[in-house]
């Protein structure tokens, strides 16, 4: 019997074996035939906080008479691909994760560089130094990787600067890795925390002290009476900004100039080999051949080959990709003075103080952001995403969360109603018991008749039939376009977006706490200038659902939209 157990374990042993060695050479275990490359096995998982909007066609625009006679919303039937969106506005609980990132890591680069000197100098050898921890991780591993008898060198570093996301920050509250974190003024404005000068080093505590300082108000500056008041313009997002769209244009119009250039030449002569859309569609082939007098014309023989392709034009022009390529730099913090800039002769002094910062307002959407600051939001949020799943084996990257284009946003806030006027239906704003279905001016000066008197919970109010909560009312809402009054005449009817980098003026809708009914309709455009905030606008983001398109018909099978509407792994 154990014989028998013995040669069973065996044969599974190698089999396992086998298994594992025809895997390694594709060419091997392919035996010749065309099997692809495979990656990883791709399930689309629902993010935490959005729902899935299936694709289908729609006719945008005016659902009903035009009565401000603005003729920027003609109606037209377009179709929209599936894609993820927010079931609520972004709150400030959410953007204040975004904000506490940021902060975290500029202090955190700001320590870095307190004590990067010190390392240069070679006075930091060992993780038991107070100062170890402020270090960049780069350095860290190159401190760790010092053997015994290994000597410093500064040249052996090699200068990445990446940032410890796990080193605690203490003494100014909450953080990005510690939710409870508690206040000392003593230690940050006095430094007189003995036992946190014996822990860390009275040197080293004074130091991190006065590079937190750095970032605060001094008390004679503070208007509030929170001993803590960040200088929130020291805190801004760097990413990397790419026009794809100016480069595309400029070396479209490089190519013309470039072709014209070569056949109007009048000295030597070219002749076409190949033209656009043979061979390449953005490859044109030209020979020089110079004649050896004007009788004979051409020489059987061609000099020099050209091809007008990427390389050539950028030679020929001096235009590189790393042109349009640039950082930019968005400061993160709302500006909480919307509430008295959007307001002449009022108190709104409690709203300036408290709205983003207090837990009453967490749940409430965020308001004071630009157009810019979303768009940061929605880069972090990516990255954020991405770092997680770059960090686990079998998980696959993400696109990026994003602004709505206008045909996304309309389609979604009708919520599977068609011709519509609100996302409820319409055409009244009540609903049969007489309650009002939206935030929003119902009546001149009456601002609370709604039951608010400024924004709400941004899951206030019942959602539509894609359960989404606040499409119209509330707050205003960002979108990536930008506003074109005749951009339903020439944009397309297959995933339509209108986005020119020139327009400031961006296209925000569903109207707002302030706005009266006419802008709460599915089918209003409005617009802001980008660099504008207020105290009336926000925004949520949409996610790119990849993988067979997802019909609002085909989510009708249950079994499908239980497979293809998964659970965020986030219990």
């Amino acid at each position: 019997m154990n014989k028998l157990r013995r040669l069973n374990l065996l044969l599974v042993l190698l089999i396992i074996f086998s298994s594992c060695g025809s895997g390694g050479d594709l060419g091997k275990s392919s035996k010749g035939e065309l099997v692809g490359i495979k990656g990883k096995k791709y399930f689309p998982e629902k993010p935490y906080g959005m729902v899935l909007i299936p694709g289908g066609a729609f006719i945008m625009g005016k659902s009903d008479d035009d009565i401000a006679q603005v003729n920027d919303a003609a109606t037209k039937t377009v179709t929209v691909k599936s894609f993820y969106m927010d079931d609520t506005e972004i709150t400030n609980s959410e953007y204040r994760q975004f904000v506490m990132w940021v902060r975290d890591s500029v202090i955190r680069y700001e320590l870095a560089d307190e004590f990067l000197n010190d390392f240069l100098k070679g006075e930091i050898t060992s993780n038991d130094d107070p100062r170890f921890k402020y270090l960049f991780k780069s350095q860290k591993d190159y401190i760790n990787s010092l053997g015994e008898g290994q000597t410093f060198d500064k040249n052996n570093w090699n200068k990445v600067e990446n940032l410890d996301m796990s080193v605690e920050l203490n003494h100014f509250g909450p953080t990005y890795n510690n939710r409870k974190g508690t206040y000392s003024k003593d230690s940050i404005f006095n430094n007189t925390n003995s036992a946190t000068a014996e822990k860390m080093g009275e040197q080293v505590s004074k130091r991190y002290a006065n590079t937190i300082r750095k970032f605060l108000l001094e008390e004679d500056e503070n208007f509030t009476e929170f001993d803590f008041q960040w200088r929130a313009n020291k805190f801004v997002y760097s990413e990397k900004y790419s026009n794809l769209k100016g480069y595309l244009e400029q070396m479209k119009k490089f190519r013309k100039i470039a072709i014209e250039n070569i056949k109007d030449d009048p000295i030597v002569k070219f002749q076409e080999i190949t033209k656009a859309g043979e061979i390449y569609r953005t490859f044109e082939q030209y020979q020089l051949r110079v004649p050896s007098d004007t009788a004979s014309g051409f020489t059987d023989e061609p000099v020099k080959t050209f091809t007008v392709n990427d390389e050539y034009i950028q030679e020929s022009f001096d235009i590189s990709r790393s042109d349009y390529i640039y950082p930019k730099y968005v400061p993160v913090y709302p500006d909480t003075l919307v509430w008295w800039n959007d307001w002449e002769y009022t108190n709104n002094r409690s709203m300036f103080n408290n709205y983003f910062h207090h837990d009453a307002f967490s749940d409430y959407p965020v308001v004071g952001v630009n157009w810019h600051q979303a768009k940061a939001f929605c880069k972090w949020r990516t990255d954020t995403k991405n770092q997680y799943q770059k960090s686990k084996k079998k998980k696959s990257i993400v696109p990026e969360f994003r602004l709505p284009t206008e045909a996304e946003w309309e389609y979604a806030a009708r919520g599977g109603l068609q011709g519509a006027m609100y996302p409820w239906g319409g055409p009244y704003a009540k609903d049969d018991k007489g309650c009002f279905l939206a935030n929003f001016k119902p009546m001149r000066g009456d601002y609370a008749i709604d039951a608010a008197l400024y924004t709400v919970e941004a899951d206030a109010y019942p959602p539509n039939g894609y359960n989404l909560y606040n499409m119209s009312g509330n707050v205003s809402e960002w979108i990536d376009s930008s506003y074109e009054p005749e951009a339903y005449e020439f944009s397309s009817t297959l995933n339509p977006s209108v986005n020119d980098e020139e327009n400031k003026l961006k296209v925000v809708r569903g109207g707002s706490w302030k706005d009266v009914k006419y802008f709460l309709q599915v089918g209003t455009r409005d617009f802001q200038n980008a660099n504008r905030s207020t105290s009336y606008t926000g925004f949520r983001t949409v996610h790119d659902y990849l993988g067979s398109d997802m019909t609002a018909n085909a989510m009708t099978n249950s079994a499908i939209k239980k497979q293809n509407n998964k659970r965020s792994s986030i219990k």
